[in-house]
């Protein structure tokens, strides 16, 4: 039975939590992929926050994306940006999985196409602003989008 509206004792229910984390049996591969969840959605996160206090850099790259032909482009750059933090942070709560990294995907896939595969793999090193990061990225959400995905029912 639910407790009485305003009276969940969030600090019990935080503690629980943190008992089940730890409790994990080492080998429990829920546990990897939660690391893998929380660490994506959090470095994704970022990119998004930074860009709510750099407008000089939304309005860059918006006039970046304006000028290969994406009209309205820095409301593209606001769409991005909120996509990013709202997907992160579903991620993070684990709510609404699937649409969270499909989200994050289309943003990743686009900018390795418009961008970072003409300047080739490496990001730093004997390259630079290449690819390596994003598929990096774009391989732990396709990890967790797997895992995540609806079963199909099995007809017998």
């Amino acid at each position: 039975m639910l407790p009485p509206a305003g009276k969940i004792d969030l600090g019990k229910h935080r503690s629980m939590m943190i008992q089940k984390w730890f409790d994990a049996v080492p080998g429990d591969a829920s546990r990897g992929l939660d690391i893998v969840r929380v660490m994506t959605a959090l470095n994704l996160m970022a990119h998004g926050v930074h860009g709510l206090f750099d407008p000089e850099g939304v309005r860059g790259f918006g006039g970046y994306l304006s000028s290969i032909g994406f009209p309205f482009g820095v409301g593209w750059v606001w769409a991005i940006i909120v996509i990013q933090i709202a997907s992160s942070v579903l991620l993070i709560l684990r709510r609404l999985v699937v649409p969270a990294c499909i989200g994050h995907l289309v943003i990743l896939v686009a900018g390795v196409w418009l961008e970072h595969a003409p300047h080739g793999w490496y990001v730093v090193g004997p390259g630079a602003n290449g690819m390596e990061y994003s598929v990096l990225l774009i391989a732990c959400l396709v990890a967790v989008l797997w895992t995540y995905w609806p079963p199909r029912a099995v007809a017998s």
